[in-house]
């Protein structure tokens, strides 16, 4: 919202033009097909695990045996819920429409944010990622805070933060980010959907205030504060220390390969250039589209510590350096 949207504007990276690695027409149409059996499994282990671990939790509630559950159950609430809010949000994740909304709307309230204003936002990422000024999700802003990154490990600063916007939300208003990317049209739906979303919360407070407990709480609403250092594990891997204002996702986003366990509980976001250059190609094609393109993309990271061997001295640098960044120009096939 300051002076970089209009410099962005000049130097015209508004709504530009971004490289795309060659892929067949054919191909491509393949890779974009969408299918609900992927999603409708992966989506039911999801909440069979909630289950599991929540009805664990919940059985050792008042010893200190329920620590561990809870730690589980915080992730797949509040960590889990970040990858199935991004790609139900795309449309891709189920083939039938009605079930990327509902678990859209669900992810969205487990993950702290507001369903409708966030889905324009995403929108206004894809558009102008990592394009400053317009960008309004670029999760390290430079320079970069060391201690706001460590107080995302519980959400202390970005919940806060979305729970203001929300409470203006349900009073009818919106901030002025917000009125930037989201259409007069969906005013009114982010206005009640935020209404929703704030009864839901009331009615667990009201909960635990009468039976004299936070245990109601623990399910509901804080696991989007202690379940969020998964959010922040995964999503960190996606931009930090890249290039900012350019045109090319080669430069600006990571791809990094992962185990079986972690892609399931990303939902293959880690192949996230892929993801960048291909929106529409839904989360179970990913991998297949990596190995379409592969050729054309930079040395691909091994694993969380690959990448956050690159990241972490990065960021750090990037605290007293706001111009530096890493250079991903090298393209290699790996």
């Amino acid at each position: 919202m300051g002076p970089e949207a209009a410099l962005a504007a000049e130097r015209g990276l508004t709504g530009a033009e971004w490289y795309h690695s060659p892929v067949p027409r054919k191909r491509m149409k393949e890779l974009m097909a969408r299918r609900n059996g992927p999603a409708i499994r992966d989506t039911l282990l999801w909440f069979a695990l909630l289950g599991v671990t929540g009805w664990t939790a919940h059985l050792t509630w008042g010893t200190w045996w329920c620590v561990a559950p809870f730690v589980a159950y915080g992730a797949l609430y509040g960590g889990v819920s970040d990858s199935r809010w991004h790609e139900c949000g795309h449309g891709t994740a189920f083939r039938s429409q009605w079930m990327n909304s509902v678990v859209y709307y669900l992810a969205s309230f487990m993950v702290l944010r507001e369903a409708v204003s966030w889905k324009w936002s995403h929108t206004r990422h894809h558009t102008d990622t990592l394009i400053v000024g317009n960008d309004p999700e670029i999760a390290v802003p430079r320079p970069t805070s060391i201690a706001t990154l460590v107080t995302e490990l519980f959400a202390l600063r970005s919940g806060p933060g979305e729970l203001r916007k929300i409470a203006l939300n349900c009073l009818g208003r919106l901030t002025p980010a917000e009125r930037s990317y989201i259409p007069a049209s969906e005013h009114r739906r982010v206005f009640w959907t935020a209404r929703a979303d704030v009864t839901v919360w009331l009615g667990v407070i009201v909960w635990s205030v009468a039976i004299g407990s936070i245990e109601p709480l623990m399910f509901v609403g804080l696991p989007s504060f202690y379940g969020r250092w998964l959010v922040l594990l995964f999503g960190l891997t996606q931009h930090a220390g890249l290039a900012e204002d350019v045109l090319d996702h080669r430069l600006n986003s990571r791809t990094v390969y992962m185990n079986r366990v972690s892609r399931y509980l990303y939902w293959n976001m880690n192949y996230h250039i892929e993801h960048h250059m291909f929106p529409s190609v839904p989360f179970h094609s990913l991998p297949d589209l990596h190995n379409e393109i592969r050729h054309d993309l930079p040395e691909v990271y091994q694993g969380l510590g690959g990448a956050y061997r690159e990241i972490l001295p990065a960021l750090v640098r990037q605290a007293k350096d706001p111009a530096y960044f890493i250079d991903r120009n090298k393209i290699g096939s790996t």
